[in-house]
């Protein structure tokens, strides 16, 4: 893989977008959900993100629902998502896109 097919960071963002809670009804991305997005310079992506509660219906599918997503961008290069707990969610999280569409702002 040549530098030039590496993802960028607003690609793997905009991805992250299309993936909607359906109980929120709220991209993961502006809930505050992910805490970490890694690029290599190999163009791998590894992702950390959460969910508002391990108790959550899909957590389970989740992570596939991420996994897919990024791998649309991910021009060739692993997609490794990990689901995790630590630090728990919070409402402080949350971008003030996501507060706007839950009307709290």
């Amino acid at each position: 893989m040549s530098l030039n097919s590496k993802p960028n960071l607003d690609e793997v963002i905009a991805a992250l977008r299309t993936v909607i809670d359906p109980d929120l009804h709220v991209n993961i991305y502006d809930m505050g959900f992910v805490y970490r997005i890694d690029i290599s310079d190999a163009g791998d992506i590894e992702i950390d993100f959460t969910l508002t509660s391990p108790a959550c219906p899909l957590a389970g599918q989740f992570p596939l629902m991420v996994e897919d997503a990024v791998t649309s961008v991910a021009k060739g290069g692993a997609v490794i998502v990990n689901l995790v707990w630590d630090p728990p969610w919070s409402l402080d999280k949350m971008r003030d896109e996501a507060r706007y569409q839950l009307d709290l702002m």
